[in-house]
């Protein structure tokens, strides 16, 4: 659906975008991520035709977004970062506008306008003044408009930025949804969103690509080191220096508790797991434990590893 080879934007000195190269295949939700400053919405902008590329080149659905541009850009939904509104036309003025403008009319105008309004949880609200709704509701116009001429692609940016936790969960549930029937690349800060709906990860940072693969791939193949928590009953010094000297331990932090607990954070090399080790030894010396968890690496924890300047 997407296809990006040596993609490159330059202001001046200043390299924006660096040579990127990516693909993204029909049906796919691909999370496209990075720091602020990374090069993502000109990445976005330059797609959706609303930049030229310095040099690179790129397609949506085989058609070049430079050579062919109306052509890709009918192939294209796109949602930017801050919906921009009429706030003075209602819901169903603004959107039968946008079809208009996208080619649509009559009877099939109406049509696409009735399906968007239902898929995106408009109905009600059809009659209401932009200017009234809610940022939610804004959210969802915007999502409307970008869906509206029925693309093959949906390239939302930031699409659940300014919302409060229900909002975000009520839009995620709908971009899930639209994952069924669309190719859908999503662009976010908040990770653990895009970690629950895309089953594509780009990352980039500096305008390169920094890493690209599954979710779950790309948690594996963490270099940092996994971390267990253990609340366990004894002398803490002696604990301490036990867990030490386990095999795969890089580092134990303890805190004193009451009553003789102890708690201690335990990081251990990445794809290894001390649990059943630390069990034993605790059996061994007689030491009560009473929790034993060993956190789960996430997607957050692949980002800042990946982009973290320190």
């Amino acid at each position: 659906m997407i296809e990006i080879k040596n993609l490159t934007k330059k202001y001046g000195r200043f390299t924006a975008v660096n040579d990127l190269s990516f693909e993204v295949g029909e049906g796919q939700v691909v999370g496209f991520l990075g720091p602020n400053g990374a090069g993502k919405t000109t990445t976005l902008r330059m797609l959706t035709g609303y930049l030229p590329p310095t040099s690179g080149t790129a397609s949506i659905a085989g058609y070049d977004i430079y050579k062919d541009s109306i052509k890709a850009r009918a192939q294209i939904g796109y949602m930017p970062e801050n919906v921009p509104l009429y706030d003075d036309m209602r819901v169903k003025e603004y959107l039968m506008f946008r079809a208009q403008l996208k080619g649509l009319k009559g009877s099939k105008a109406r049509q696409h306008l009735t399906e968007v309004l239902e898929t995106c949880g408009l109905t009600h609200m059809r009659k209401r003044m932009i200017k009234t709704l809610s940022k939610g509701y804004r959210q969802r116009v915007g999502l409307a408009d970008a869906l509206i001429n029925k693309p093959q692609l949906l390239v939302l940016d930031e699409p659940t930025n300014g919302l409060d936790p229900n909002q975000i969960r009520s839009i995620r549930k709908l971009i899930k949804k639209l994952g069924e029937t669309h190719t859908i690349l999503v662009s976010s800060h908040i990770l653990s969103e895009v970690e629950m709906i895309a089953d594509y990860i780009v990352i980039i940072d500096g305008g390169q690509i920094k890493a690209s693969d599954t979710p779950q791939n790309l948690i594996d193949g963490m270099r940092a080191a996994g971390k267990i928590t253990l609340e366990i009953k004894g002398d803490g010094e002696t604990i301490h220096g036990a867990l030490e000297r386990l095999n795969h331990v890089k580092k134990v932090t303890s805190t004193e508790l009451e009553g003789d607990w102890n708690q201690l954070d335990i990081l251990c090399d990445s794809g290894t797991d001390t649990r059943e080790r630390i069990s034993e030894l605790a059996s061994q010396y007689g030491w009560p434990i009473r929790t034993l968890h060993r956190r789960k690496g996430t997607l957050e924890d692949v980002f800042v590893e990946l982009t973290r300047k320190d």
